[in-house]
């Protein structure tokens, strides 16, 4: 099930903010530095258990959530999950994982769940990419997402990763009608996956394959992101904007393009300098205000 989105005329733009304070923290500092949209994980992304979530936790964090007017407010999913596993052991923990997910998600009343679909690794890639699709069913069974939507993300391609086509997102999304699902467009992803957005004519012939499979309507989140790694490296690398292998010129081209305006886009740049997201902010901030 696919969705329509009002037209923007220029796109909310946001971070991933850290949670070590808390939950309701990552807001306070987003709207501090004057973003309009956030990504936060909502436990941590490198372990198989999770905190509950208190009652109290949950209250402050949709508290803050109308009082911030932060929209829209994304979940990324924590990265051990694996829906396209071929060892069931680890599917069955995957998929465990990921519906625990929806529910955090759902309880504290966010607009986006981010996923990479997996990887197929022992498996072929048309079966990792029917494991993904069953495990989404799955995970979702009896759960009433309201206006909750899944946002499969592209990935670099990187070993056995399924994704790094924009038809297998298409695949995905056919194999299951029913549920909510969009599309997370990573610029470093895209391009190290061989989507060459360097210039004009590559960024024109990229957008046209993303209508043509998944549709740029469909495309809610854009995870803005310079790449440490060359093309066509299947690596995945995130850098400062305009000091990597794409290029500021060329990351401008995406945040100015008409057909992704609607989205959210959202810098996931390292955090190796505490002044890293201002200045990576900043920079995108002064392209779409262009």
């Amino acid at each position: 099930m696919v969705t329509r989105v009002p037209i923007r005329k220029k796109p909310r733009i946001g971070f991933h903010a850290p949670i070590k304070g808390g939950l309701h923290e990552a807001l306070v500092v987003a709207k501090e530095i004057g973003c309009d949209t956030v990504q936060i994980f909502s436990r941590n992304p490198r372990g198989w258990m999770a905190k509950p979530l208190a009652k109290s936790s949950i209250a402050l964090f949709r508290k803050l959530r109308r009082q911030t007017k932060l929209n829209p407010v994304m979940i990324h999913c924590n990265y051990l999950v694996n829906l396209a596993a071929s060892d069931e052991l680890l599917l069955a923990k995957s998929r465990a994982s990921f519906r625990e997910e929806l529910e955090r998600a759902l309880l504290l009343g966010v607009d986006y769940l981010v996923v990479h679909p997996g990887s197929a690794r022992g498996g072929r890639e048309a079966e990792g990419i029917a494991t993904c699709a069953k495990s989404l069913k799955l995970s979702c069974k009896g759960l009433k997402l309201g206006r909750l939507r899944i946002l499969l993300e592209n990935t670099a391609g990187q070993g056995a990763c399924i994704g790094h086509r924009f038809e297998h997102l298409r695949a995905i999304i056919d194999a299951c009608p029913r549920l909510p699902l969009g599309v997370c467009f990573d610029t470093a992803h895209a391009f190290t996956a061989g989507y060459d957005i360097r210039e004009e004519e590559g960024l024109a012939a990229t957008i046209e394959s993303l209508n043509r499979t998944v549709g740029t309507r469909n495309v809610r989140a854009i995870h803005f992101n310079d790449s440490r790694a060359p093309y066509n490296s299947r690596v995945d690398r995130h850098w400062h904007i305009g000091e990597g292998h794409i290029g500021r010129d060329a990351l401008c081209r995406v945040a100015q393009h008409p057909k992704l305006a609607h989205a959210a886009f959202i810098l996931e740049t390292p955090y190796d300098d505490p002044r890293a997201d201002l200045k990576n902010l900043e920079m995108l901030r002064s392209f779409v205000e262009k």
